[in-house]
């Protein structure tokens, strides 16, 4: 029995979403790197086949799959054609999100609210419970649920975005919990504050990101590169024993 930890992928299925740009698109690269296929989704397919376009250029194994989490004929149509293409699935990233408004709290609109409810809670949840389904007919996987540090201290002006974010904390280890008997394990990733086009608006306002790094202990902002080896790690047998775990990637801002 080897005593190396292992973060070999080969011939396992994936599915990213949220995986055509920043974050998701690093994880889904680093997944097939390290010898998975991956099914980059997210909600335009052109943009998804940019990415596998980027994979397969690299002698990786990956294909696009157009859905919306926030609709669940989309969930249901793409766990679908998992099933019967592939027969099985390993690993579920579930990255895809939105963060439509920002403001105060009271100001956030019933429509705002439902969206955000709908594409990060509703969202994450039927994507779990499809993924745990088809995982379990084949010895297990994992599901990795990338949450936030909103989720645990919310973010400023990003009221119904945070609260989204700690309810996918604890969905995890619900998930976590009762999936274990199924081989399934749940973690989740809690990004810092990254460089994407999601966050730009914090990183490129002046005003807003000094605030904020002050915050954080290594004073800068992290890349969505920084985030794939922790989603690596999580979804890989080197955390076979690891699940319902809460993983911080924030340059030490939970910790101040």
């Amino acid at each position: 029995m080897s005593t190396q930890p292992s973060f070999d992928l080969t011939g396992k299925i994936a599915i990213v979403t949220g995986a055509s740009r920043g974050i998701g698109a690093e994880v889904a690269k680093l997944f097939a790197a390290c010898g998975a296929h991956v099914i980059v989704s997210s909600r335009k397919h052109a943009d998804c086949e940019t990415v596998v376009g980027e994979i397969t250029e690299l002698g990786g194994s990956a294909e696009a799959v157009a859905c919306h989490i926030g609709e669940l004929d989309q969930i249901e149509a793409l766990f679908a054609h998992v099933e019967k293409k592939h027969g099985r699935l390993d690993i579920l990233v579930n990255n895809a999100a939105t963060n439509p408004f920002f403001g105060n709290i009271l100001d956030t609109e019933p429509s705002i609210f439902q969206k955000t409810v709908d594409v990060n809670i509703r969202g994450y949840f039927y994507m779990s419970t499809h993924g745990a389904r088809l995982m379990a007919k084949n010895s297990g996987g994992a599901i990795v649920n990338v949450a936030s540090v909103n989720g645990v201290v919310p973010g400023p002006q990003q009221g119904i975005y945070s609260i989204t974010k700690a309810a996918v904390i604890s969905m995890t280890k619900a998930f976590a919990v009762e999936c274990a008997e199924s081989g399934v394990r749940c973690n989740a990733l809690l990004p810092g504050l990254t460089d994407t086009k999601f966050a730009s608006v914090l990183v490129n306002t002046p005003a807003i990101l000094k605030n904020a790094l002050a915050h954080v202990p290594m004073r800068r902002v992290a890349q969505p590169s920084e985030m794939a080896g922790a989603a690596l790690y999580l979804a890989s047998d080197a955390a076979s024993y690891t699940t319902g775990a809460v993983l911080n990637v924030d340059g030490g801002y939970l910790s101040v």
